[in-house]
């Protein structure tokens, strides 16, 4: 019997992490009870409210994680557990397959022999590769052009072919560019040596790096630099919410949707739009393009926006800069 929103547990894998701190707290404004479940490879502990409790271990131990399934009564998990670094996924694909994907498995397997009944999966835009056309349809091919989407792809899979033979439903939902930070400032990301762009342009602001790169200025796009659909966080966050509400109320529907606004910013309006909200002059180092970066990645956001009542708060640029600088500040201030 699938239970009702408000009386379901749910349990997130890396709750301590960037993307999964924020939708732990979007869960609990909302009122849902929440366990996390975080090795704190990368995640960090302070990031979990004190009232959320925090449970340290790995999602790839099934037998341990189908004891903590089974000990909290886990009705749905959110599973954003995993390694996200392109680069280091070519230089080391081993240990993508092992952390995206057989983690993944495991994890699934747990949710299955334990009777959860929905699962939400952290996806990407990188399961596309370079894509024909922008903005990118979730029906376009899955190309991956590296190990980290081909591990998240792989997970994809499992999730269908596992849907189909056990009662469980999920929703993948696939991630363009995240960006920003908790508007209440509880928490940002705080990963050190971190490569996304708007973190990176924010530390420079603040003096915390003497330049920004610019890989590549001859793209076809309007003025040279690669452009990008940035997400702000807390948007994301309120997506998987609404996504397990969907999940839970049409206990037999699968769902696959991009995240993401459908517009995008070049790497010139973003250095920009810091340079305007900081006050400062980034110092901007132009450098060759990076291999297998697109011209420009979209989303297409027509199906998330068609299924669930998804309005998101934060989607001017400044914004997401301005919250992204204030997290920057915090971090800046903790240090001292």
């Amino acid at each position: 019997m699938t239970k009702s929103l408000d009386s379901l547990t749910v349990l997130v894998s890396g709750g301590a992490g960037y993307i999964g701190s924020h939708a732990v707290l979007a869960l609990r404004d909302h009122g849902i009870k929440t366990i996390v479940i975080d090795n704190l490879t990368t995640g960090f502990r302070w990031a979990v409210p004190e009232d959320v409790p925090l449970i340290e271990g790995d999602v790839g131990d099934l037998a341990w994680v189908s004891s903590q399934i089974q000990d909290h009564d886990i009705g749905a998990i959110l599973h954003f557990a995993g390694s996200v670094v392109v680069p280091e996924s070519v230089s080391n694909p081993l240990k993508y397959y092992e952390n995206n994907t057989s983690n993944s498995r495991a994890l699934i397997e747990a949710a299955v022999t334990s009777g959860v009944r929905h699962f939400i999966f952290s996806s990407t835009a990188a399961t596309y590769g370079i894509p024909d056309q922008v903005p990118v349809t979730e029906d376009a091919p899955k190309q991956p052009i590296n190990p980290y989407g081909m591990s998240k792809l792989m997970t994809e899979h499992m999730l269908a072919d596992v849907a189909k033979a056990h009662p469980i439903n999920y929703c993948a939902l696939r991630y363009f560019n995240v960006a920003g930070a908790d508007p209440k400032g509880r928490t940002g990301q705080s990963t050190a040596g971190a490569t996304h762009l708007i973190k990176v342009a924010v530390e420079a602001a603040l003096g915390k790096r003497d330049h920004v790169s610019v890989f590549g200025t001859d793209y076809d796009t309007p003025d040279g630099t690669g452009v990008r659909d940035y997400i702000h966080v807390s948007d994301l966050a309120n997506a998987h919410v609404l996504a397990l509400k969907a999940l839970v109320e049409a206990p037999t529907e699968c769902l696959t949707m991009n995240c993401g606004y459908g517009r995008g910013f070049s790497v010139t309006e973003v250095l920009d739009a810091v340079d305007r909200v900081a006050d400062v002059k980034i110092n901007r180092k132009f450098e060759g393009r990076r291999a297998g970066d697109p011209d420009a990645l979209t989303a297409d956001n027509r199906r998330i926006r068609a299924r669930l009542p998804w309005t998101p708060a934060y989607e001017d640029l400044d914004t997401i800069v301005t919250h992204a600088l204030a997290w920057e500040k915090e971090l800046q201030r903790r240090a001292l």
